[in-house]
């Protein structure tokens, strides 16, 4: 093939495309086909929009041009990192994008239990009238936010509205707008034996993974909430069910678990004092749009001058 070739995994609206067309005017621009129909394209595309796992053998074993993939997910975490490294393969994330929804999730989830929505939704399919004994307030309460990346720092500003007290932990510990005080990961029980909501909003990476056991559930107030919105695999499922069975924690809120879908056997399905949303905190009508206008036009301007893309590189050694 002699035009350079960009690939997409998933089915935007006309105008999306078209503006990418409209962007790389000398490229061949292949939209989502079935895996079969774009196969020989996939061993000639030089980018790549939305890595797809059934796409990994072909792509790695057969393309010599791929130079960029960028992600339709702020995690990378189910991408072959180590090989695409190996392959000097550029991957840019959809970090940022996910802000608002997800932020507005994470709030959903803290009064809907606070509130108690959830239970009196499912009252309300039993035509129940009670009480519930409904008595927790959000208002000057103090939440801890795990991550204080673009999600942690939007969580924060909407914290402000209820005059919380914002806790945040980040890996350089600079601090930030929004957050009264900030902490290096090495100081999480400082955090997490203040806060009334202890909220993850990390990547899975080595140093994330398993980072919430059963010491840590035992250092949180038996009244707090953890909401986890990052992946699953950063909490021990297992510690944190018998937290919620022996009410070393009050409840939880979770979009993100260990295995997914959540098997149907899970105990946490029925738990009284646990949301389970289906992994959908950062959806929005305005997610395309969002990763192509925010993330990658912006890049694709430097990389057809022959530059690195800026926004939401992703560094190998850290996995994120």
């Amino acid at each position: 093939m002699d035009k350079r070739t960009l690939v997409m995994n998933m089915d935007l609206k006309e105008a999306h495309v078209n503006r990418i067309q409209q962007a790389l005017p000398n490229w061949r621009i292949v939209a989502n086909k079935e895996l079969e129909e774009v196969r020989d394209d996939l061993k000639e595309a030089e980018i790549i929009l939305h890595w797809k796992k059934a796409i990994e053998p072909i792509v790695l074993a057969e393309n010599k041009r791929l130079k960029w993939v960028q992600t339709w997910s702020a995690g990378i975490d189910n991408l072959p990192l180590i090989k695409l490294q190996q392959h000097n393969v550029l991957v840019t994330s959809a970090n940022g994008v996910h802000a608002y929804p997800i932020s507005e999730t994470i709030f959903a989830l803290i009064l809907g239990l606070t509130r108690k929505i959830h239970t009196y939704v499912r009252q309300q399919q039993e035509k129940k009238w009670y009480h519930a004994r409904l008595k927790q307030e959000i208002h000057h309460k103090t939440i801890g936010i795990i991550g204080v990346g673009a999600i942690g720092l939007e969580t924060a500003k909407i914290a402000k509205a209820f005059g919380m007290k914002v806790l945040g932990v980040r890996h350089s510990g600079k601090p930030t707008d929004y957050v009264d005080q900030m902490y290096k990961p090495e100081q999480l029980d400082q955090v997490l034996s203040q806060s009334d909501f202890v909220v993850i909003t990390l990547p899975l990476t080595d140093a994330t993974r398993n980072m919430f056991t059963a010491t840590q559930f035992k250092r949180m107030k038996d009244s707090a909430i953890l909401i986890n919105i990052g992946r699953g695999a950063i909490v021990n499922e297992g510690d944190l069910l018998q937290a919620l069975q022996q009410n070393e924690i009050a409840g939880a809120g979770l979009d993100v678990f260990a295995s997914e879908p959540l098997p149907a056997n899970s105990p946490l399905w029925e738990m009284e004092n646990v949301i389970v949303t289906p992994h959908t905190a950062g959806s929005t009508e305005h997610y395309d749009e969002r990763v192509i206008d925010e993330i990658f036009l912006p890049n694709l301007q430097h990389y057809l001058k022959g530059e690195i893309p800026t926004v939401n590189l992703v560094n190998f050694e850290k996995g994120y």
